[in-house]
């Protein structure tokens, strides 16, 4: 774990940790945490979203190309178009961090 502004930051690893003390091995763990998150990206990465009810939802958002500008001259330079994923935070989520 990592502390950062006084909060302590979770990594992949102390999720697997935390998975694997509710009676799975590590490498159990690992698989299951690995095998989510495959699944959650190939799934925003065909521009689909993926609601977890009650925890929150990712959704992709198109950004279209606009014009930026560089802060260092202001020379006006393209921003390419891209996706975006966005989360929004579930009711029991939100109620679990709020209490």
């Amino acid at each position: 774990m990592v502390k950062e502004e006084g909060k302590l930051i979770v990594g992949k690893s102390e999720l697997v940790e935390l998975l694997a003390t509710n009676g799975r091995s590590k490498k159990d763990a690992q698989e299951a945490l690995n095998d989510v998150l495959a699944a959650i990206t190939e799934t925003l990465a065909k521009g689909n979203d993926v609601n977890i009810i009650g925890f929150g939802k990712f959704k992709v958002a198109h950004k279209p190309a606009y014009d930026g500008r560089n802060p260092a001259n202001g020379e006006t330079l393209k921003i390419a178009a891209s996706n975006r994923v966005s989360f929004s935070v579930g009711a029991s989520l939100k109620s679990a961090v709020n209490k």
